[in-house]
């Protein structure tokens, strides 16, 4: 389960800490709230493809992170992963845009 997003410097957003409770949640919004925002710097943890030009513009990384709590799913251990366990990406602005 994810508890914990922290996003930095990229796309539009500055910083951002985003806090989730067990049971649902529902991200909602209107169109260009952000939501998309969100799920890429979600995936991109999980280690999808980084594409520096999603640094804020004017930074020189972007600092992304998610924690998990896999404590009830035991396939996740047999990989190695503690019951708490946190994923985190850092990449760099294109050298021509700092």
């Amino acid at each position: 389960m994810l508890t914990q997003l922290a996003i930095q410097d990229y796309a539009i957003v500055d910083r951002l800490e985003l806090d989730l409770t067990r049971g649902m949640t529902a991200i909602t919004g209107e169109t260009g709230a952000g939501k998309s925002i969100l799920l890429g710097a979600l995936g991109l943890c999980l280690g999808e493809r980084a594409d520096a030009s999603s640094v804020r513009h004017g930074c020189e990384r972007t600092d992304l992170s998610a924690r998990f709590d896999i404590q009830p799913r035991p396939a996740a251990t047999e990989w190695g992963c503690g019951p708490r366990t946190a994923r985190r990406r850092v990449p760099a602005a294109p050298s021509g845009d700092r």
